[in-house]
């Protein structure tokens, strides 16, 4: 599933255009990811959290000369998802 299904299923359940939901659909991602860029915690009841986690520099070995290189640190985002959706995937 993309995007584009998620809107046409949007559309779909509201009664509102594809474009329109299109629209709502990309707002609601644009939203969460810039929340994320300012380090904020996304959560979503039900659904689950979005958080921004810190990955320190670390080494690493370049796998075809196998010399020691510095990878950088950065942020990655993760998601921990809700008991709800926990128990529709488990059965």
């Amino acid at each position: 599933m993309n995007s584009a299904d998620i809107a046409n299923a949007v559309a779909e359940a509201n009664g509102l255009g594809k474009t329109e939901a299109k629209k709502i659909v990309d707002a609601v991602f644009a939203t969460i990811a810039d929340a994320a860029a300012k380090g904020e915690e996304v959560s979503l009841p039900g659904f689950g959290k979005f958080k921004v986690k810190d990955s320190p520099a670390r080494e690493g070995r370049n796998p075809s000369t196998g010399a020691t290189i510095t990878i950088a640190a950065s942020k990655k985002l993760g998601f921990a998802p809700a008991k709800a959706i926990k128990d529709k995937l488990n059965g």
